[in-house]
């Protein structure tokens, strides 16, 4: 059976062949435990993670010293997030209601322990703006968390100028940066704590990092997991070593291919969004009036069922909405909160492009895509 062509790379990215590469001698050979300093097996291991923390920290022009490891971004989020809240009864945090589900729902399970959370609107393009934010802030307010890229739309948030409100108000900013790592540049410039994920870049699923800045004044997040002092006493648990080396491979390859990548998906992601504008005259490109990532359209095909046109065309591997909550039968929160209707979202598909999207597929995808809207008469004449 032929497999689909892959257009779904902002819910996971393959492991490039230089990462596994690099993460095998930790599973077999190298299998010491980084936290055992007694002997070489333990050293080799710490010499590893080292490596990858100063790797990771290279992307992000941030510390190594920063950079702690974890499970993936919904750990970090939650570590973060819920961290920070401890003993904040009658604190405030400020999120955007197009945010990821771990934050949003990190930030609802607050409301028990008496932190409350106000959700910024996003406009039609799932933008908010500095100036809502300093209008949000308020005396008890200690966490300002907004996303640098989002998930379905690829609308990236303003996150320099953000950075600058918040910095005048002794609130933390705190960005959950998964999708945008790799694909645009980031920068722990002005960021006080910033979330990620390996799989989105490349690298493999089960690690992720937590950025905290240095410095005055200091940021103590308490720890979510208990049990050992690993991470400098940050995050207890033994090191995922083969994940975190794979991290830290695929963060060099990103460093090194980021400029090269961006400009081809962002070529073929234009090619594509004309093709499909020219087949179906109320197709609409969400977010198209904002900067994006350069390889996401989320496109609403007015009128049309999308789980059906995508079952009958069959050829393409597409969410319609994100993979975190395509399961739930409801409509995308991220749509909603644009303004689109139920009818509209189901509608909806995001197309995510990776590096290893060729011109062929492009191609193709935009072949079946034509030809059924030409089956079902829908392209103008």
């Amino acid at each position: 059976m032929t497999r689909p062509i892959y257009f779904d790379s902002n819910a996971t990215t393959p492991v490039e062949q230089e990462v596994l590469d690099r993460m095998i001698p930790y599973f077999c050979s190298e299998f010491g435990n980084p936290s055992n300093t007694s002997h070489v097996y333990g050293w080799t291991a710490d010499e590893a993670v080292t490596v990858a923390r100063e790797q990771v920290a290279s992307l992000l022009s941030a510390d190594p010293a920063g950079i702690i490891f974890t499970s993936g971004a919904t750990e970090a989020v939650n570590t973060v997030i819920k961290g920070l809240a401890r003993g904040r009864r009658g604190g405030h945090i400020i999120t955007v209601e197009t945010e990821h589900k771990a934050v949003l729902e990190a930030c609802e399970c607050l409301e028990d322990d008496g932190v409350e959370t106000t959700c910024l609107e996003v406009d039609e393009n799932g933008l908010i703006t500095a100036d809502q934010v300093a209008d949000a802030l308020r005396p008890e307010t200690f966490l300002v968390t907004v996303m640098w890229a989002n998930n379905e739309s690829g609308v990236l948030m303003p996150i320099k100028e953000i950075a600058e409100v918040v910095a005048s108000h002794s609130a933390f900013f705190f960005t959950d940066a998964t999708q945008a790592i790799g694909k645009v540049p980031v920068s722990v410039d002005g960021v006080d704590i910033l979330a990620c994920s390996a799989h989105k870049f490349y690298g493999p699923k089960g690690v992720g990092a937590i950025y905290i800045r240095g410095g005055r004044p200091s940021i103590r997040i308490p720890q979510l997991l208990h049990g050992g002092a690993q991470e400098s006493g940050r995050r207890a648990s033994t090191l995922n070593v083969p994940g975190i080396v794979g991290m830290g491979a695929a963060a060099q390859m990103a460093e090194r291919l980021q400029a090269s990548d961006r400009e081809s998906m962002l070529t073929r992601r234009d090619r594509f969004e004309t093709a499909l504008a020219a087949a179906f005259p109320s197709v609409r490109f969400n977010g198209a009036n904002a900067e994006r990532l350069p390889q996401t359209s989320n496109a609403t095909f007015v009128g049309i069922r999308a789980a059906e046109m995508m079952s009958e065309i069959g050829r393409l591997a597409v969410s319609m909405g994100s993979a975190c909550t395509s399961g739930s039968g409801k409509p995308s929160h991220v749509l909603s909160a644009m303004g689109l209707t139920e009818e509209e979202a189901q509608g909806t598909v995001r197309f995510s492009m990776g590096r290893h999207t060729s011109d062929a597929q492009v191609d193709e995808a935009i072949m079946l895509l034509v030809e059924y809207a030409e089956s079902h008469q829908l392209t103008p004449a």
